[in-house]
């Protein structure tokens, strides 16, 4: 499979320098671009304010249940897939929020929310199939 797309971080300089940038498969390019999507909130990207998901709208709301803190994210994150990443067809998003005990100095302990995004698809140009997993801790910490 010939590597066609632009790698990230995107270098600019090497099209004004007349250099080469270095290319991705498309599968790598899809992951970027969900990584993108999965870390950006909205209104961040000023050019489109509808751009991201809306994990960040909820990230630090504690009184939520996780089951509809899951079903937010979930649809926030599908429905931006389905709106941005025309390349990925048949997606699913899948959640899933845990707690996790962090250790420090041994004698405090920390509670962190752990998000897991796991999507699933077909790439459309190539029908081959498609997951991606992207895992970061959200909301306060708890002692």
């Amino acid at each position: 499979m010939p590597k066609d797309y632009y790698s990230l971080p995107f270098k600019p300089s090497a099209f004004i320098k007349n250099d080469s940038h270095e290319k991705c498969s498309i599968q790598d390019s899809v992951a970027s671009f969900l990584h993108l999507l999965a870390t950006t909130y909205f209104g961040e990207c000023t050019f489109d304010e509808s751009f991201g998901n809306a994990l960040w709208e909820v990230d630090f709301d504690n009184l939520t249940s996780n089951d509809k803190l899951r079903g937010i994210i979930t649809e926030s994150i599908l429905d931006s897939i389905k709106h941005y990443e025309k390349r990925l067809v048949e997606a699913t998003v899948e959640i899933k929020l845990k707690q996790e005990s962090v250790s420090k100095n041994n004698n405090l302990q920390m509670v962190r929310k752990r998000i897991d995004i796991l999507i699933s698809g077909t790439v459309k140009q190539t029908n081959e199939p498609f997951s991606f997993v992207e895992s970061f801790y959200i909301a306060p910490m708890s002692f």
